[in-house]
C-alpha cells in the first residue's frame, strides 16, 4: 500500500490520532492514579495514628502485628518530652519526631512519609518508605493503563478495516470505469454513494455524456462529410472522362471549363469541411482582441468583390463609425465572409447586398441583407443544420456556410439571427455581448 494512498493516508492518520489519543490518556490515568494513591496512603497513615491516639495504648496482639517485617507502616510513640517509648519494629535509620500532621522527612539518604498526632502525654508517629509508596503507586497507575495497551492493537484493526470500508466506493468506481471500453460511455451509476464520493461519479458523468456528444456530432460530421464529398468526386470523375473522349477542341474547351468548375466547387467545399471543423464547439479558445468591426467588414467585402462582379451584385456598407468589439481576426473574417457570400449566392443575379454596421444599446451589430427569396420562418433554424438545402437541385451551396457562421458566433459570444430583409430577402443579424 503506497504512502501516495488515500487509504494509507487515512490509516496512518487514524493511527497517529488513536496513538495520540492513547498516549494523552495514558498519561491522564496514570498521573490520576498516582495522585488517588498517594492520598489513600496518606489516608491510611491518618486513620492508623487516629486510631492508635484513641485507643491509649497498643494491646500485645496488635504491637506483634505492627512489627510484621512485611508491613510497610512504622510505628513510633514518644514522650511529651520526647523520649522515645514505642517502635513497632527494629530499623537501623528511623524517621525523627516530625511535626504534627503530614510531613516528609529524609533520613540517612531515605525519605519517610509521616503522620503526627499528639495526646495529652505522648506523641504518636506512623511512617512509610516514600519508595515503598512510589512502588505502589506506579503499579497501581501502570496497572489503569494496561487495558489501553491491549486495546490500541483491537483499534488499530479496527481502523485498517474502516479505511478499508471508506475508499471501498472509490475502488468500486475505478473498477467500473477499468473495465469500460473506449465506446462504453453510458453513465456510471450513482445509487449509495457516499456524499463525499457522488460528486467526483457526477462529474465523471458529465464529461462523459459530453465526450458522448462530441463522438457523435464527429461521427455524424464524418458521414455527412463522406456523402457529400461522394457526389463532387464522383462528378469531376466523370468529367475528366469526358475531357478525354472529347472528339473536337470545343468539346474539349467545354469539358475542362466544366472539370474547373466542379474542381473549384470541391475545393470550396474542402474549405468549407475544415472550416466547420475548427468552428466547432469544444476548440481550443479563442484570443480575442479589440477590433473595428467596420474596418474588418471592409477588408471581407474586398474579398468578396470578385464573386459579386461575376454575379454582377451591387455591394454598400453603411457604417457612420467605428464600431469597437473583442473578437478574433481570422475567426471574425471567416464568419462575416460566410453570411456575405451565403447572400451573394442566393441574393437575386444583378441585384444587391447591403452590409450594415451599428452599435445599439451599446451591442455592437452586423446586419447582412438580400434581395433574394428569402427564407420561411418554419425553416430558419433548420438552415443553421450541416449540409442542409432548401432547394438542392437548384442551389449550388454546400449547405455549410450558416452552420459555420453560427459556431463562430457562438464561440465569440455572439447572436446570430435570420429575419426579413427591407431589400425583399433575408437579413441576418449578427449581435455582440
Amino acid at each position: 500500500m503506497s504512502l501516495n494512498s488515500m487509504r494509507a493516508r487515512l490509516l496512518l492518520s487514524l493511527l497517529a490520532l488513536l496513538a495520540a489519543a492513547a498516549l494523552v490518556m495514558g498519561a491522564s490515568s496514570y498521573r490520576s492514579v498516582l495522585a488517588e494513591t498517594e492520598a489513600m496512603f496518606d489516608y491510611q497513615l491518618r486513620q492508623m495514628a487516629l486510631a492508635l491516639r484513641d485507643q491509649g495504648e497498643i494491646a500485645p496482639s496488635q504491637a506483634h502485628t505492627l512489627s510484621d517485617e512485611q508491613l510497610d507502616f512504622v510505628v513510633q510513640i514518644w514522650t511529651a518530652d520526647g523520649r522515645s517509648i514505642y517502635a513497632s519494629r527494629e530499623h537501623a535509620n528511623l524517621p525523627a519526631r516530625a511535626l504534627l500532621g503530614l510531613a516528609e522527612i529524609n533520613v540517612a539518604g531515605q525519605r519517610w512519609r509521616t503522620y503526627s498526632v499528639a495526646t495529652p502525654g505522648r506523641v504518636i508517629q506512623v511512617a512509610q518508605p516514600v519508595q515503598i509508596r512510589q512502588k505502589l503507586a506506579a503499579a497501581a497507575a501502570l496497572r489503569s493503563v494496561l487495558p489501553l495497551l491491549w486495546l490500541a492493537p483491537l483499534l488499530a484493526l479496527l481502523g485498517w478495516w474502516l479505511s478499508a470500508l471508506t475508499v471501498a466506493p472509490l475502488r468500486a468506481v475505478a473498477a467500473e470505469v477499468s473495465q469500460r471500453d473506449a465506446q462504453a460511455l453510458a453513465a456510471l451509476p450513482t445509487a449509495g454513494l457516499p456524499d463525499e464520493v457522488a460528486p467526483l461519479v457526477k462529474a465523471l458523468n458529465a464529461l462523459l455524456q459530453r465526450l458522448g456528444s462530441s463522438l457523435d456530432q464527429q461521427r455524424a460530421f464524418v458521414a455527412d462529410a463522406a456523402h457529400e464529398l461522394r457526389s463532387p468526386l464522383t462528378a469531376l470523375k466523370l468529367q475528366a472522362q469526358l475531357l478525354q473522349r472529347a472528339p473536337s477542341e470545343a468539346d474539349r474547351a467545354a469539358a475542362m471549363a466544366a472539370l474547373t468548375a466542379g474542381i473549384e466547387r470541391a475545393a470550396r467545399l474542402v474549405e468549407q469541411l475544415l472550416a466547420l471543423a475548427r468552428a466547432e464547439p469544444g476548440g481550443p479558445a479563442l484570443a480575442l482582441q479589440t477590433l473595428d468591426l467596420s474596418e474588418l467588414v471592409r477588408g471581407v467585402m474586398a474579398d468578396c468583390h470578385p464573386l459579386a462582379l461575376a454575379r454582377g451584385t451591387e455591394l454598400s456598407l453603411h457604417a457612420d463609425m467605428p464600431v469597437q468589439v473583442q473578437a478574433e481576426p481570422t475567426a471574425l473574417a471567416m464568419l462575416v465572409r460566410n453570411l456575405l457570400d451565403n447572400a451573394l449566392r442566393h441574393g437575386k443575379a444583378g441585384g444587391q447586398v447591403e452590409l450594415s454596421v451599428s452599435e445599439i444599446a451599446g451591442r455592437p451589430t452586423l446586419w447582412v441583407d438580400d434581395d433574394g427569396p428569402g427564407i420561411p420562418a418554419n425553416e430558419r433554424e433548420r438552415v443553421f443544420d450541416r449540409f442542409y438545402r432548401r432547394n438542392p437541385g437548384a442551389e449550388t451551396g454546400s449547405g455549410l456556410g450558416l452552420a459555420i457562421a453560427r459556431n463562430l458566433a457562438e464561440q465569440h459570444g455572439a447572436q446570430l439571427k435570420l429575419l426579413d430583409s427591407p431589400l425583399g430577402g433575408l437579413r441576418v443579424s449578427l449581435t455582440f455581448a
